[in-house]
Protein backbone atom coordinates (compact mmCIF):
# COMPACT_ATOMS: atom_id res chain seq x y z
CA UNK A 1 0.00 0.00 0.00
CA UNK A 2 2.79 2.79 0.79
CA UNK A 3 4.46 1.66 -2.23
CA UNK A 4 1.95 2.66 -4.57
CA UNK A 5 1.22 5.81 -2.58
CA UNK A 6 4.74 6.57 -3.08
CA UNK A 7 4.44 6.03 -6.90
CA UNK A 8 1.08 7.79 -6.92
CA UNK A 9 2.76 10.79 -5.40
CA UNK A 10 5.65 10.73 -7.78
CA UNK A 11 4.03 10.48 -10.69
CA UNK A 12 1.50 13.40 -9.45
CA UNK A 13 4.84 15.83 -8.75
CA UNK A 14 6.29 15.30 -12.57
CA UNK A 15 3.98 17.56 -14.31
CA UNK A 16 3.46 20.29 -12.33
CA UNK A 17 7.92 20.54 -11.51
CA UNK A 18 8.04 20.50 -15.53
CA UNK A 19 6.19 23.72 -15.05
CA UNK A 20 7.58 24.85 -12.37
CA UNK A 21 11.54 24.13 -12.69
CA UNK A 22 11.82 23.30 -16.13
CA UNK A 23 11.35 19.98 -18.04
CA UNK A 24 15.14 19.18 -17.57
CA UNK A 25 15.28 19.89 -14.57
CA UNK A 26 17.23 17.40 -12.03
CA UNK A 27 13.90 17.29 -9.43
CA UNK A 28 11.80 16.18 -12.55
CA UNK A 29 14.43 12.97 -13.15
CA UNK A 30 14.34 12.02 -9.05
CA UNK A 31 10.63 11.95 -9.27
CA UNK A 32 10.79 9.77 -12.25
CA UNK A 33 13.70 7.81 -11.71
CA UNK A 34 11.67 6.93 -8.31
CA UNK A 35 8.73 6.27 -9.64
CA UNK A 36 10.52 3.97 -12.05
CA UNK A 37 11.78 1.95 -9.21
CA UNK A 38 8.62 1.77 -7.81
CA UNK A 39 6.83 0.08 -10.92
CA UNK A 40 9.44 -2.84 -11.16
CA UNK A 41 8.69 -3.52 -7.34
CA UNK A 42 5.15 -3.74 -8.25
CA UNK A 43 5.23 -5.08 -11.39
CA UNK A 44 3.18 -2.34 -12.59
CA UNK A 45 2.62 -1.94 -16.67
CA UNK A 46 -0.04 0.83 -17.12
CA UNK A 47 1.66 3.24 -14.89
CA UNK A 48 4.76 2.40 -16.21
CA UNK A 49 3.98 4.27 -19.38
CA UNK A 50 3.65 7.98 -17.71
CA UNK A 51 7.19 6.79 -15.83
CA UNK A 52 8.87 6.04 -19.39
CA UNK A 53 7.59 9.10 -21.28
CA UNK A 54 8.61 11.51 -18.35
CA UNK A 55 11.62 9.97 -18.83
CA UNK A 56 11.89 10.56 -22.70
CA UNK A 57 11.23 14.15 -21.77
CA UNK A 58 14.02 14.58 -19.25
CA UNK A 59 16.20 13.56 -21.65
CA UNK A 60 14.71 15.09 -24.77
CA UNK A 61 15.60 18.32 -23.42
CA UNK A 62 18.66 18.18 -21.99
CA UNK A 63 19.61 16.94 -25.31
CA UNK A 64 20.39 13.29 -25.10
CA UNK A 65 18.50 12.37 -28.22
CA UNK A 66 19.31 8.28 -28.24
CA UNK A 67 18.22 7.77 -24.56
CA UNK A 68 14.88 9.59 -25.95
CA UNK A 69 14.47 7.88 -28.90
CA UNK A 70 15.07 4.52 -26.98
CA UNK A 71 12.37 5.62 -24.46
CA UNK A 72 9.81 6.59 -26.95
CA UNK A 73 10.23 3.42 -28.53
CA UNK A 74 9.33 1.48 -25.30
CA UNK A 75 6.63 3.39 -24.66
CA UNK A 76 5.15 2.67 -28.57
CA UNK A 77 5.79 -0.91 -27.72
CA UNK A 78 3.98 -0.95 -24.59
CA UNK A 79 0.97 1.28 -25.98
CA UNK A 80 0.54 -1.17 -28.36
CA UNK A 81 0.33 -3.85 -25.96
CA UNK A 82 -1.97 -2.52 -24.16
CA UNK A 83 -4.03 -1.65 -26.75
CA UNK A 84 -5.14 1.97 -24.85
CA UNK A 85 -5.89 4.53 -27.91
CA UNK A 86 -4.76 7.56 -25.10
CA UNK A 87 -1.60 6.00 -24.76
CA UNK A 88 -1.04 5.18 -28.36
CA UNK A 89 -1.76 9.11 -28.77
CA UNK A 90 1.12 9.65 -26.87
CA UNK A 91 3.52 7.30 -27.69
CA UNK A 92 2.87 8.74 -31.20
CA UNK A 93 3.49 12.42 -29.57
CA UNK A 94 7.11 11.56 -28.17
CA UNK A 95 8.29 9.33 -31.13
CA UNK A 96 7.18 11.77 -33.23
CA UNK A 97 8.80 14.83 -31.16
CA UNK A 98 12.34 12.97 -31.28
CA UNK A 99 12.99 11.95 -34.25
CA UNK A 100 12.35 15.23 -35.28
CA UNK A 101 15.16 16.80 -33.18
CA UNK A 102 17.53 13.66 -34.73
CA UNK A 103 16.46 14.98 -38.70
CA UNK A 104 14.00 12.18 -39.16
CA UNK A 105 11.54 14.62 -40.64
CA UNK A 106 8.90 12.37 -42.83
CA UNK A 107 9.02 9.65 -40.28
CA UNK A 108 8.31 12.51 -37.54
CA UNK A 109 5.43 13.79 -39.11
CA UNK A 110 3.88 10.53 -39.58
CA UNK A 111 4.17 9.83 -36.23
CA UNK A 112 2.23 12.78 -35.37
CA UNK A 113 -0.47 12.70 -37.95
CA UNK A 114 -1.04 9.40 -36.11
CA UNK A 115 -1.46 11.39 -33.26
CA UNK A 116 -3.49 13.61 -34.56
CA UNK A 117 -5.91 10.88 -35.90
CA UNK A 118 -6.35 9.63 -32.42
CA UNK A 119 -6.83 13.04 -30.61
CA UNK A 120 -10.29 13.75 -28.81
CA UNK A 121 -10.33 16.79 -26.97
CA UNK A 122 -13.64 15.35 -24.93
CA UNK A 123 -11.32 12.09 -24.17
CA UNK A 124 -8.14 13.25 -24.10
CA UNK A 125 -7.60 16.83 -22.67
CA UNK A 126 -6.93 15.04 -18.99
CA UNK A 127 -4.21 13.36 -20.09
CA UNK A 128 -2.76 16.90 -20.02
CA UNK A 129 -2.58 16.57 -16.36
CA UNK A 130 -0.58 13.13 -16.05
CA UNK A 131 1.73 14.01 -19.30
CA UNK A 132 3.89 17.01 -20.01
CA UNK A 133 1.29 19.80 -18.79
CA UNK A 134 0.41 20.70 -22.10
CA UNK A 135 -3.36 18.75 -24.13
CA UNK A 136 -1.42 16.44 -26.55
CA UNK A 137 -3.55 17.80 -28.99
CA UNK A 138 -2.20 21.16 -28.43
CA UNK A 139 1.02 19.95 -28.50
CA UNK A 140 0.36 17.74 -32.03
CA UNK A 141 -1.16 20.46 -33.70
CA UNK A 142 1.90 22.75 -32.28
CA UNK A 143 4.91 20.47 -32.81
CA UNK A 144 3.83 19.40 -36.25
CA UNK A 145 3.99 22.64 -37.64
CA UNK A 146 8.09 22.34 -37.62
CA UNK A 147 8.14 19.39 -39.78
CA UNK A 148 5.35 20.32 -42.25
CA UNK A 149 7.47 23.46 -43.11
CA UNK A 150 11.06 21.74 -43.03
CA UNK A 151 9.15 19.32 -45.65
CA UNK A 152 8.02 21.99 -47.57
CA UNK A 153 4.51 23.08 -46.98
CA UNK A 154 4.55 26.56 -44.53
CA UNK A 155 1.07 27.22 -45.69
CA UNK A 156 -0.20 23.98 -43.96
CA UNK A 157 2.28 24.49 -40.96
CA UNK A 158 0.81 27.71 -40.33
CA UNK A 159 -3.08 26.06 -40.82
CA UNK A 160 -2.02 23.57 -38.09
CA UNK A 161 -0.13 26.30 -35.86
CA UNK A 162 -3.45 28.14 -35.69
CA UNK A 163 -5.36 25.13 -34.99
CA UNK A 164 -3.04 24.96 -31.82
CA UNK A 165 -3.53 28.07 -30.91
CA UNK A 166 -7.80 28.31 -31.51
CA UNK A 167 -7.96 24.94 -29.13
CA UNK A 168 -5.44 25.92 -26.12
CA UNK A 169 -7.94 29.21 -26.18
CA UNK A 170 -10.98 27.28 -26.05
CA UNK A 171 -9.69 24.39 -23.44
CA UNK A 172 -7.90 27.52 -21.48
CA UNK A 173 -5.57 26.08 -19.83
CA UNK A 174 -2.10 28.42 -19.29
CA UNK A 175 0.67 25.86 -19.79
CA UNK A 176 -0.90 24.77 -22.92
CA UNK A 177 -1.56 28.48 -24.33
CA UNK A 178 1.88 29.39 -23.36
CA UNK A 179 3.04 26.25 -25.49
CA UNK A 180 1.36 26.42 -28.29
CA UNK A 181 2.40 30.46 -28.15
CA UNK A 182 5.62 29.33 -27.98
CA UNK A 183 5.61 27.07 -30.97
CA UNK A 184 3.96 29.79 -33.17
CA UNK A 185 7.26 31.98 -32.35
CA UNK A 186 9.16 29.15 -33.47
CA UNK A 187 7.15 28.78 -36.95
CA UNK A 188 6.80 32.47 -37.68
CA UNK A 189 10.37 32.43 -37.17
CA UNK A 190 11.03 29.56 -39.63
CA UNK A 191 8.54 31.94 -41.97
CA UNK A 192 10.84 34.43 -41.32
CA UNK A 193 7.70 36.88 -40.65
CA UNK A 194 9.62 38.96 -37.85
CA UNK A 195 6.93 40.95 -36.78
CA UNK A 196 4.46 37.86 -36.38
CA UNK A 197 7.42 36.09 -34.38
CA UNK A 198 7.47 39.15 -31.93
CA UNK A 199 4.07 39.14 -31.46
CA UNK A 200 3.49 35.75 -30.42
CA UNK A 201 6.68 35.39 -28.39
CA UNK A 202 5.38 38.65 -26.21
CA UNK A 203 2.51 36.77 -25.83
CA UNK A 204 3.90 34.23 -24.62
CA UNK A 205 6.18 35.68 -22.53
CA UNK A 206 3.34 37.37 -20.39
CA UNK A 207 1.42 34.29 -19.96
CA UNK A 208 4.99 32.53 -18.82
CA UNK A 209 5.77 35.38 -15.80
CA UNK A 210 1.96 35.44 -14.83
CA UNK A 211 2.12 31.75 -14.53
CA UNK A 212 5.91 31.33 -13.76
CA UNK A 213 7.13 29.04 -16.86
CA UNK A 214 10.33 29.64 -16.94
CA UNK A 215 11.24 27.70 -19.85
CA UNK A 216 9.06 29.42 -21.86
CA UNK A 217 9.85 32.71 -20.60
CA UNK A 218 13.62 31.97 -21.64
CA UNK A 219 12.54 30.89 -25.26
CA UNK A 220 9.79 33.83 -26.22
CA UNK A 221 13.09 36.31 -24.81
CA UNK A 222 14.81 34.47 -26.96
CA UNK A 223 12.70 34.88 -29.96
CA UNK A 224 11.86 38.19 -29.74
CA UNK A 225 15.13 38.77 -29.88
CA UNK A 226 15.54 37.04 -33.03
CA UNK A 227 12.38 38.89 -34.18
CA UNK A 228 13.60 42.59 -33.38
CA UNK A 229 16.72 41.74 -35.77
CA UNK A 230 14.40 40.80 -38.52
CA UNK A 231 13.08 44.00 -38.19
CA UNK A 232 16.33 46.21 -38.40
CA UNK A 233 17.01 46.15 -34.52
CA UNK A 234 20.19 44.06 -34.10
CA UNK A 235 22.33 45.28 -31.18
CA UNK A 236 19.45 45.13 -29.33
CA UNK A 237 18.12 41.66 -30.50
CA UNK A 238 21.59 40.26 -29.49
CA UNK A 239 21.56 41.31 -26.30
CA UNK A 240 18.10 39.57 -25.75
CA UNK A 241 18.96 36.30 -27.85
CA UNK A 242 21.69 36.15 -25.34
CA UNK A 243 19.77 36.68 -22.48
CA UNK A 244 16.96 33.88 -23.47
CA UNK A 245 19.50 31.42 -24.22
CA UNK A 246 21.36 31.97 -21.08
CA UNK A 247 18.42 31.62 -19.43
CA UNK A 248 17.13 28.61 -21.44
CA UNK A 249 20.33 26.39 -20.23
CA UNK A 250 19.87 27.83 -16.61
CA UNK A 251 16.72 25.24 -16.49
CA UNK A 252 18.99 22.34 -18.17
CA UNK A 253 17.64 22.29 -21.32
CA UNK A 254 19.85 21.57 -24.40
CA UNK A 255 17.09 20.78 -27.07
CA UNK A 256 17.55 22.65 -30.46
CA UNK A 257 20.61 24.64 -28.83
CA UNK A 258 21.89 24.11 -31.92
CA UNK A 259 19.11 25.81 -34.05
CA UNK A 260 18.77 28.50 -31.24
CA UNK A 261 22.73 29.29 -31.93
CA UNK A 262 22.20 29.35 -35.61
CA UNK A 263 19.87 31.82 -34.93
CA UNK A 264 22.69 33.78 -33.02
CA UNK A 265 25.38 33.33 -35.50
CA UNK A 266 23.11 34.40 -38.41
CA UNK A 267 21.89 37.66 -36.44
CA UNK A 268 25.83 38.41 -35.98
CA UNK A 269 26.25 38.24 -39.34
CA UNK A 270 23.62 40.49 -40.32
CA UNK A 271 25.60 43.07 -37.67
CA UNK A 272 28.80 42.50 -39.96
CA UNK A 273 30.06 40.26 -36.92
CA UNK A 274 30.69 37.28 -39.01
CA UNK A 275 33.25 36.76 -36.77
CA UNK A 276 31.36 35.61 -33.44
CA UNK A 277 28.70 34.29 -35.93
CA UNK A 278 31.71 31.91 -36.82
CA UNK A 279 32.48 31.09 -33.01
CA UNK A 280 28.64 30.92 -32.43
CA UNK A 281 28.13 27.59 -34.91
CA UNK A 282 30.84 26.26 -33.87
CA UNK A 283 29.33 26.08 -30.33
CA UNK A 284 26.42 24.84 -32.65
CA UNK A 285 28.55 22.22 -34.75
CA UNK A 286 29.25 21.21 -31.44
CA UNK A 287 25.99 20.68 -29.68
CA UNK A 288 24.73 18.88 -32.95
CA UNK A 289 27.87 16.04 -32.40
CA UNK A 290 27.10 15.62 -28.84
CA UNK A 291 23.66 15.36 -28.91
CA UNK A 292 22.99 14.18 -32.51
CA UNK A 293 20.70 17.00 -33.18
CA UNK A 294 20.55 16.56 -37.00
CA UNK A 295 17.33 19.04 -37.90
CA UNK A 296 18.61 22.26 -38.70
CA UNK A 297 22.21 20.46 -39.62
CA UNK A 298 21.69 21.33 -43.10
CA UNK A 299 20.86 25.25 -42.70
CA UNK A 300 24.00 25.27 -40.40
CA UNK A 301 26.17 24.25 -43.56
CA UNK A 302 24.44 27.07 -45.35
CA UNK A 303 24.88 29.43 -43.13
CA UNK A 304 29.07 28.53 -42.67
CA UNK A 305 29.31 29.35 -46.28
CA UNK A 306 27.83 32.55 -45.90
CA UNK A 307 29.73 33.27 -43.04
CA UNK A 308 32.99 32.47 -44.37
CA UNK A 309 32.12 34.42 -47.17
CA UNK A 310 31.26 37.54 -44.86
CA UNK A 311 34.41 37.13 -42.78
CA UNK A 312 36.44 37.39 -45.68
CA UNK A 313 34.85 40.32 -47.50
CA UNK A 314 35.28 42.16 -44.52
CA UNK A 315 39.06 41.33 -44.33
CA UNK A 316 39.66 41.83 -47.28
CA UNK A 317 37.44 45.96 -47.06
CA UNK A 318 40.23 46.11 -43.48
CA UNK A 319 43.22 45.82 -45.69
CA UNK A 320 41.70 48.28 -48.55
CA UNK A 321 41.26 50.58 -45.94
CA UNK A 322 44.66 49.64 -44.29
CA UNK A 323 46.38 49.95 -47.15
CA UNK A 324 44.43 53.22 -49.30
CA UNK A 325 46.56 51.87 -52.59
CA UNK A 326 44.85 49.50 -54.57
CA UNK A 327 47.76 47.35 -56.77
CA UNK A 328 45.70 44.47 -57.42
CA UNK A 329 42.37 45.27 -58.19
CA UNK A 330 41.26 41.82 -58.64
CA UNK A 331 42.26 40.73 -55.17
CA UNK A 332 40.31 43.69 -54.04
CA UNK A 333 37.08 42.94 -55.09
CA UNK A 334 34.16 42.87 -52.51
CA UNK A 335 33.65 39.06 -52.85
CA UNK A 336 36.24 36.77 -52.02
CA UNK A 337 38.13 34.91 -54.71
CA UNK A 338 39.63 31.17 -55.51
CA UNK A 339 39.98 29.09 -52.15
CA UNK A 340 37.75 31.06 -50.13
CA UNK A 341 34.69 30.90 -52.82
CA UNK A 342 35.63 27.55 -53.74
CA UNK A 343 35.25 26.92 -49.96
CA UNK A 344 31.60 27.82 -49.32
CA UNK A 345 30.63 26.51 -52.25
CA UNK A 346 31.08 23.57 -50.61
CA UNK A 347 29.65 24.51 -47.77
CA UNK A 348 26.22 24.73 -49.95
CA UNK A 349 26.41 21.53 -51.42
CA UNK A 350 26.76 19.74 -48.40
CA UNK A 351 23.82 21.67 -46.81
CA UNK A 352 21.99 20.57 -50.18
CA UNK A 353 22.92 16.84 -49.94
CA UNK A 354 22.03 16.93 -46.49
CA UNK A 355 18.63 18.87 -47.03
CA UNK A 356 17.82 16.14 -49.83
CA UNK A 357 18.48 13.60 -47.89
CA UNK A 358 16.00 14.54 -44.88
CA UNK A 359 13.72 16.02 -47.51
CA UNK A 360 13.91 18.98 -46.03
CA UNK A 361 12.27 20.96 -48.84
CA UNK A 362 12.64 24.20 -47.53
CA UNK A 363 16.19 24.32 -46.10
CA UNK A 364 17.17 22.68 -49.85
CA UNK A 365 15.28 25.74 -51.77
CA UNK A 366 17.91 28.75 -48.53
CA UNK A 367 20.88 26.37 -50.04
CA UNK A 368 20.24 26.22 -53.50
CA UNK A 369 19.53 30.15 -53.48
CA UNK A 370 22.64 31.11 -51.43
CA UNK A 371 24.51 29.03 -54.16
CA UNK A 372 22.85 30.35 -57.12
CA UNK A 373 23.72 33.53 -55.68
CA UNK A 374 27.63 32.73 -55.50
CA UNK A 375 27.61 31.10 -59.13
CA UNK A 376 25.83 34.23 -60.88
CA UNK A 377 29.14 36.21 -59.17
CA UNK A 378 31.22 33.83 -61.06
CA UNK A 379 29.39 33.96 -64.56
CA UNK A 380 27.89 30.59 -64.06
CA UNK A 381 24.06 31.91 -64.89
CA UNK A 382 22.79 29.18 -66.61
CA UNK A 383 23.89 26.47 -63.65
CA UNK A 384 22.37 28.79 -61.50
CA UNK A 385 19.43 28.83 -62.99
CA UNK A 386 18.58 25.47 -63.74
CA UNK A 387 19.30 24.40 -59.91
CA UNK A 388 17.25 27.04 -58.68
CA UNK A 389 14.32 26.44 -60.87
CA UNK A 390 14.22 22.26 -60.13
CA UNK A 391 13.75 23.29 -56.52
CA UNK A 392 11.46 26.42 -56.55
CA UNK A 393 9.11 24.64 -59.17
CA UNK A 394 8.55 21.91 -56.47
CA UNK A 395 6.45 24.08 -54.36
CA UNK A 396 2.69 24.16 -54.48
CA UNK A 397 2.21 27.00 -51.56
CA UNK A 398 3.91 29.45 -49.34
CA UNK A 399 4.46 31.69 -52.35
CA UNK A 400 4.35 34.44 -49.95
CA UNK A 401 6.87 33.66 -47.87
CA UNK A 402 10.93 35.31 -47.51
CA UNK A 403 12.33 32.87 -49.20
CA UNK A 404 10.14 31.98 -51.95
CA UNK A 405 9.87 35.55 -53.12
CA UNK A 406 13.54 35.89 -52.74
CA UNK A 407 13.99 32.63 -55.04
CA UNK A 408 11.44 33.79 -57.27
CA UNK A 409 13.03 37.69 -57.27
CA UNK A 410 16.62 35.55 -58.19
CA UNK A 411 14.92 33.18 -61.05
CA UNK A 412 14.12 36.69 -62.91
CA UNK A 413 17.93 38.26 -62.54
CA UNK A 414 19.17 34.60 -64.11
CA UNK A 415 17.13 34.47 -66.84
CA UNK A 416 18.80 37.68 -68.19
Amino acid sequence: MRTQLDLTLQLALGVPLMAIKGTAASEVERAYARARELCQLLGETFQLFPVLSGLRTVYFVRGESQKARELAEQCLTLAQSLQDPGLLLLAHRVLGQTLFSLGELATAQANFEQAITLYDPHQHHSLTFLYYGQDPGVFCFSFTALPLWFLGYPDQALKRSQTALALAQKLSHPHSVAFALGLAAHLHQLRREGQAAQEQAEAGITLATEQGFPQLLALGTFLRGWALAEQGQEEESIAQMCRGLASYRATGAEVLGSYYLSLLADVYGKVGQAEEGLVALAEAWATVNKNAEHFYEAEMYRLKGTLTLQEANQKAKGKRQKSKVETNPQSLTPNPQGEVEQEAEGYFLKAIEIARKQQAKSLELRAVVSLSRLWQQQGKQIEAHDMLSEVYNWFTEGFDTKDLQEAKALLEELRH
